[in-house]
């Protein structure tokens, strides 16, 4: 699923300047990007357009396959956020197949699905607890997980690895890459991450000031 964005300007009701002034981007389909830059450089809000849940003021902007055909971006996407809002009191394997449900799987499929992407988290011996019981870092990786249990084309993530450390950051990097067929598109204020990226946007002040793609040796895959 390709991404692409014409002169994107918004300004939150009520503010006093402009979070992002004409931002254009292209991203290919199945790339992964990262939108890299300080606090308040308009990154999460880039990410919030891009995924359908912002409308700019100006600027156009497309989610095209591979066909040709137009989509709405919520349709063909899934989403891992910074507030994790996982069900406290089921267990971590049925907010999973959360993930799945999205895409119409059946109960079967959805727990084949829960089951493989909690193993890629390394959280399979966790799938009957209570979500409540999981440190901030286990729910984030769920939430992950839960993400990653939908088949849909697009995976959109604000900070993903926020609360994870080096180790457990490859393993959860390597799981959203693995579908190749699949565009990923994160906020991250982490160097290792971004470095793993296809391509990496970097804002400041609400300006894309780099479109970089980083060359295959440098990548840390």
């Amino acid at each position: 699923m390709r991404l692409t964005a014409g002169d994107l300007v918004f300004r939150y009701p009520g503010g006093d300047h402009d979070v992002l002034a004409g931002l254009s981007c292209d991203i290919p389909s199945g790339a992964s990007v990262a939108i890299v830059g300080p606090s308040g450089s308009g990154k999460t809000t880039l990410l919030s357009l891009l995924g359908g849940l912002l409308r700019p003021q100006q600027g156009a902007f497309e989610c095209v396959d591979v066909d040709g055909s137009r989509h709405v971006p919520r349709d063909v996407s899934t989403w891992v956020l910074q507030t994790v809002s996982l069900l406290p009191e089921r267990s971590v394997i049925d907010n999973v197949c959360l993930g799945a449900y999205l895409d119409g799987a059946d109960t079967a499929i959805a727990r084949d699905r829960a089951h493989a992407r909690l193993s890629d988290m390394g959280l399979a011996d966790r799938a009957q607890e209570p979500a409540r019981v999981l440190s901030g870092g286990e729910a984030q990786r769920v939430a992950i997980a839960r993400a990653l249990a939908s088949d849909r084309p697009v995976l959109f993530a604000d900070e993903p690895t926020g609360q994870l450390d080096a180790v457990t950051t490859d393993r959860v990097l390597d799981a959203m890459f693995a579908a190749a067929n699949r565009t990923v598109v994160l906020v991250t204020h982490d160097g290792s991450a971004a470095s793993r990226c296809d391509l990496v946007l970097r804002l400041t002040d609400g300006v894309l000031v780099a479109d970089a793609p980083i060359a295959p040796q440098e990548r840390a895959r």
